[in-house]
C-alpha cells in the first residue's frame, strides 16, 4: 500500500510500468506476425496515455462518433470505425474522422453507400459477418448467441461481397486464447469461401488476451502468419482487454461496517453499479489484495457494499486478512480495462480520480471529477 501514499481514495490508479510491459509483448507479435494491431476504445479510452500507446499500437478502433473524434483528435490518426447503426446526421462527420468504415448489415451498406463516394479511395469499406461459432460462455456478451443482431449471415453472402466492400470484420472472442481464435477462423472459413476470397483485409475484433499469463503467443504468431499467407489478406486486430490487462486498481476506503442477520458488510466510498459494473453484469468477483473471494477459515468475512442506494449494490463476502475497520483501505486488482469505460455518475455518487502511477515512482493526478461534472451531464 505505501507506493500509493499520498493518493486520495476513491482512484483509479494506472499502473505505467505495466501498461508498457503489455505494449511491448503486443508489438512483438504485431511485427512477428505482420499484421496490425488497434487499440479498442471500448475496453480502454484512458486519453492521457495516448501518446505512449501510439508509440506501439497502430490506431484505434471507434464504435461511435465520439470515439472517432476522440482517435482523430488524441492519437492524431483516422479511426476504423464500426457501428451496430450509424446515424444519419452523425455519417458524414465519421466519414471524415475514419479510414475504415465497417456496416453491420448490407441495408446500413445500401444507405452510406453513396456519402462513400466522396470520400474516393480515402475509405476502405468493410462488412462485419457472423463466424457461428463462440465459446463465450455468458450470453451478454456473446455476439454469436441465436439470434444475434450482430453481423452478415452466410446466406447473404453465399456470392461474396458487393461491389464497393474489401474487407471482412468479425467479433466472437472474450478473453479467448489463440486456440479458440484458430476454431473461429475454421468456421469463417467454412462460411464465407467467396467473402475471403475477394477480401482485401480481415479484422479479426477483439477478446484476444496475449498478456493474460499462460497465453501461447507462438501458436498465435504461427496461426496468423498461417492465415495471411493463404487466403493473401491484411489482418487486423483489435483487443480492448489485453493492453490494460492486470495494470492498475481501484483504492477504495471502508466508510461504515454495517451488521444484520449475520452478516457483516464492509461499506466503500465507491459503488458497484456506478464504478464496477462488470462485478454485477457478468458477474465476476475481482481479486483485492489481501483479500480472497473463497472462504477461509478463521479469517473475517465482509461483504461489500457500494455507497449507491441501489439494493443489490453489492458483492458477496471476502475473506480478509485482518479485521477491516472504518477508514482502512480496499485495493481491487485489474481495474483498467471494461472498468472505466463504463463507469455512471447515478445518485451523484463521488467519481474515482484517475491517477498514473509513472514509472518513475512519482503520482500524476488526471482528474478529479466534482459538482460541475455531474450536473452538466444532464443539462
Amino acid at each position: 500500500m505505501e507506493r500509493w501514499n499520498g493518493i486520495a481514495s476513491p482512484a483509479y490508479i494506472l499502473d505505467e510500468e505495466a501498461l508498457i510491459r503489455n505494449l511491448r509483448l503486443i508489438q512483438q507479435v504485431k511485427e512477428e506476425a505482420g499484421i496490425s494491431i488497434i487499440l479498442a476504445f471500448k475496453g480502454f479510452a484512458m486519453w492521457s496515455v495516448f501518446d505512449t500507446v501510439s508509440q506501439y499500437l497502430d490506431g484505434a478502433t471507434a464504435s461511435s462518433l465520439a470515439e472517432a473524434r476522440l482517435c482523430y483528435e488524441e492519437m492524431r490518426t483516422k479511426a476504423h470505425t464500426y457501428s451496430v447503426a450509424y446515424i444519419p446526421r452523425e455519417f458524414d462527420e465519421i466519414a471524415k474522422y475514419s479510414s475504415h468504415i465497417t456496416f453491420n448489415s448490407l441495408a446500413q451498406f445500401e444507405r452510406f453507400k453513396g456519402t462513400l463516394t466522396s470520400y474516393q479511395n480515402q475509405i476502405s469499406v468493410g462488412l462485419r459477418v457472423n463466424p457461428l461459432y463462440s465459446e463465450v460462455e455468458t450470453d451478454l456478451y456473446n455476439p454469436c448467441a441465436s439470434g444475434s443482431r450482430l453481423g452478415v449471415m452466410p446466406k447473404d453472402l453465399e456470392h461474396g461481397l458487393p461491389l464497393g466492400v474489401e474487407g471482412i470484420h468479425f467479433h466472437a472472442l472474450c478473453e479467448n486464447d489463440s486456440h479458440v481464435l484458430e476454431k473461429t477462423l475454421s468456421s469463417l472459413e467454412l462460411h464465407y469461401p467467396k467473402a475471403l476470397q475477394q477480401a482485401r483485409w480481415v479484422n479479426m475484433g477483439g477478446g484476444h488476451l496475449m498478456t493474460r499469463k499462460g497465453y501461447d503467443i507462438e501458436h498465435l504468431i504461427r496461426l496468423l502468419k498461417q492465415f495471411r499467407k493463404k487466403h493473401q489478406v491484411d489482418i487486423i486486430m483489435e483487443p480492448g482487454s489485453a493492453i490494460a490487462w492486470e495494470t492498475g486498481h481501484l483504492m477504495a476506503s471502508v466508510l461504515d461496517i454495517v451488521e444484520n442477520d449475520g452478516i457483516r458488510t464492509a461499506i466503500l466510498d465507491i459503488s458497484f453499479t456506478c464504478h464496477q459494473p462488470d462485478t454485477l453484469e457478468m458477474p465476476y468477483r475481482p481479486e483485492i489484495i489481501g483479500a480472497s473471494s473463497e472462504p477461509i477459515a478463521g479469517q473475517p468475512k465482509y461483504r461489500l457494499g457500494g455507497v449507491s442506494c441501489l439494493a443489490g449494490d453489492f458483492i458477496e463476502a471476502y475473506s480478509f486478512d485482518h479485521e477491516l475497520k472504518v477508514g482502512d483501505q480496499v485495493i481491487f486488482e485489474d481495474m483498467m480495462h471494461y472498468t472505466m469505460v463504463k463507469t455512471t455518475m447515478f445518485n451523484g455518487v463521488t467519481h474515482p480520480d484517475i491517477v498514473i502511477h509513472k514509472t518513475d515512482g512519482t503520482q500524476h493526478l488526471v482528474r478529479r471529477f466534482g459538482y460541475e461534472d455531474y450536473k452538466n451531464r444532464l443539462s
